[in-house]
């Protein structure tokens, strides 16, 4: 009987106490989407649902061998970038990735928490910017990421949120998903940009405090998607309905006092 190619998919991010983002929601993504999760970590992080409480970045030596113990001895299919905390694991990722030649890269350009704490500094975002940007196929930022990447405005409508997407795509990335969940209204509308083509993505803005860790859980899905897709538009846009349904079950769970987390395994609990 032939069964199905599993791939292996890579986290690289910080962690997550609750469960709710980061790795341990990068590992639940892809166990409930069919890869094999396999994890590099950069930082430690205290933070439950009412936000972050500490950072404590791993050393970029120690993260370096994690890189090593993976890439020596699995065949990574794709690659999920989460928090890299600081300049000198920039680096050492840039590095990684033009010495294994990783095809897949999904860039989830985490800068900020959600409750506003500041989680990369100046130098870190440059570096980001100009060296790591041009090895990724697609990245994922919210407006306000955006902005900060372009040292810009946040953009306020569809006009400005594509006009953006293509500055970002003048740094060297393939693709950009311009997530809008920040706008108001009663859609949810994210853009994907390539050099080609602006499609808007829209679905029902749901009315759910549950949102804790949905651009870490979304990165995590295209990465898993991409290997079984024949482009990243379907990989984005089937990550992104699954993402749906699981925030929608996301109020099935009953988790801290503050923003609780998506169900990731609503199709199986």
């Amino acid at each position: 009987m032939k069964t199905k190619k599993i791939y292996n998919v890579l986290s690289i991010a910080g962690t997550d106490p609750t469960g709710g983002a980061g790795i341990q929601a990068d590992l639940k993504t892809f166990s409930a989407l069919g890869v094999y999760g396999t994890t590099v970590i950069t930082s430690l992080i205290a933070q439950n649902t009412c936000g972050v409480q500490s950072v404590y970045p791993v050393r970029s030596s120690f993260v370096e061998k994690q890189l090593e113990s993976i890439f020596s001895d699995i065949n990574i299919h794709s690659m999920k970038i989460g928090l890299l905390s600081k300049h000198s694991i920039i680096k050492v990722v840039i590095e990684k990735i033009n010495k294994y030649q990783i095809p897949l890269v999904v860039l989830d350009t985490v800068i900020n928490s959600s409750d506003g704490k500041q989680l990369l500094d100046k130098n870190a975002i440059k570096i980001l910017k100009n060296r790591l940007l041009p090895l990724v196929s697609i990245i994922t930022p919210n407006l306000p990421e955006a902005a900060v990447l372009l040292n810009s405005f946040e953009a306020k409508n569809e006009k400005q949120i594509i006009e953006q997407g293509k500055q970002l795509l003048s740094m060297g990335c393939k693709a950009v998903i311009m997530k809008g969940g920040h706008l108001s209204g009663k859609l949810s509308t994210d853009w994907f940009i390539t050099p080609k083509k602006s499609i808007k993505i829209d679905d029902i803005r749901i009315n759910t405090k549950n949102t804790h860790g949905t651009g870490c859980t979304l990165s995590a899905a295209i990465a898993a998607k991409i290997p079984n897709c024949k482009d990243w538009f379907q990989a984005v846009y089937e990550a992104k309905k699954w993402l749906q349904k699981a925030i929608i079950h996301g109020d099935s769970l009953l988790i801290g006092k503050g923003m609780g987390p998506v169900h990731h395994f609503h199709e199986w609990w």
